[in-house]
């Protein structure tokens, strides 16, 4: 049944990207009218662009190699491309429609008509490229988000305590060597008593983690507490166990369904992310994950996915940091993670229990955020 569902989805995700290529493709052809010469050469374009990311993908897991990685980046950006030159072509011919009743536009098959559509297409390609283009600088200017919160436990004598965290890395083909030197610096220059890892470290599959040996610069990071994380989807869709095993091997402690008692003070709880119940067996419900421990002391967690904040709150969940929703990651899909989470990005407080979803540091498909800036979480607690 799990599999007749994936590939339903599959199935979906295959033919949103055919109508929405086709609708691209439809539109630019007719806007080359005015420029025949340029048919053939965009059409071959549009060939690499639809074929890119697959291919890139397939290549990948056969034989990682600059072939593999360059069709792979190009994919990504074609997807903020499909995104954006959808929207502006579906204003245009919202227009179009607009002047069946209004008649605002020159009468068609004119001179006026045919320079109108050439500069309309000029304009679409040069804001589309702009847009993308800005969104790729800024996924690479990560902020630094600083949060002062009061838990109302003691921490046997300790008054403060300041956790640096991060959330959906996406380490891979797109978030490389340099991206990750930048984020453990980053990091470091933070002072952290302790590092948190909410989740989606790894971009699906680790081999690209491997092959540019990123582990030995998430060896760097420092913290005099140590570096936890939990698990995300995106480990599970490339297989937990070898990221997990990857990222021990580099110095993280990855908490699944675990917590760990740090220095008799606070525990630091690590869930397992929620597609882990997609497997044959579910995770730990958080009652059963603090059953055992000493509940008078500060209880933080780590949870991937902010669904059901209801739950952690009922169960004396001092604080919970959160990633995967990267509030839409592009505009406009920030205005849909808003009513999926309670929370899609920033800082809720309900009752007790104080939460923190972050944007994310890395990208997920596209390396382009236009919908907000990446982020790196300082956040300050005190204790009673």
């Amino acid at each position: 049944m799990k599999n007749y569902g994936f590939l339903i989805f599959i199935s979906i995700i295959l033919s949103i990207h055919f109508l929405v290529n086709y609708y691209i493709y439809h539109r630019g052809i007719q806007w080359l009218e005015t420029m025949p010469a340029f048919k053939t050469a965009f059409r071959i374009t549009m060939l690499v662009l639809i074929i890119a990311y697959p291919a890139g993908r397939f290549l990948e897991s056969i034989w990682y190699s600059p072939v593999s990685n360059t069709l792979h980046w190009i994919g990504a950006f074609w997807f903020a491309g499909m995104l954006y030159f959808t929207l502006l072509l579906f204003a245009t011919d919202i227009a179009r429609m607009a002047n069946y009743l209004i008649h605002f536009l020159p009468k068609v098959g004119t001179p006026a008509y045919l320079n109108l559509k050439f500069y309309t297409g000029i304009t679409i390609t040069a804001v589309g490229l702009l847009v993308i283009l800005g969104g790729f600088i800024n996924a690479w200017s990560p902020k630094i988000s600083r949060h002062n919160l009061t838990i109302n436990k003691t921490a046997n004598g300790a008054k403060e305590m300041k956790i640096v965290a991060a959330s959906d890395i996406h380490l891979g083909t797109i978030i490389g060597p340099r991206k990750t030197r930048k984020l453990v610096e980053t990091i470091n220059s933070l002072k952290p008593d302790i590092i948190l890892l909410a989740g989606d470290v790894v971009d699906e599959d680790v081999m690209p983690v491997i092959k540019q040996n990123l582990g030995e610069s998430l060896k760097q990071l420092k913290a005099p507490m140590g570096v936890y994380a939990s698990t995300g989807n995106h480990e599970y869709i490339g297989g937990a166990e070898r990221s997990v095993k990857y990222l021990e091997e580099h110095g993280i402690k990855v908490l699944r369904d675990t917590s760990v008692f740090i220095n008799n003070q606070f525990y630091i709880i690590g869930r397992e992310d929620r597609d882990k119940n997609r497997t044959a067996q579910a995770r730990l419900e958080i009652n059963e994950l603090i059953a055992q421990l000493d509940q008078t002391k500060p209880l933080i967690m780590l949870d991937h996915q902010p669904y059901n904040l209801d739950l952690p709150t009922q169960s004396g969940i001092d604080l919970q940091i959160s990633g995967h929703t990267h509030h839409g990651q592009l505009w406009p899909f920030g205005y849909i993670t808003n009513r999926i989470f309670e929370l899609s990005r920033g800082y809720l407080k309900k009752q007790d229990s104080h939460f923190i979803v972050s944007t994310g540091f890395g990208t997920w498909g596209p390396p382009v955020r236009t919908g907000n800036r990446p982020e790196i979480l300082e956040i300050n607690v005190n204790f009673k």
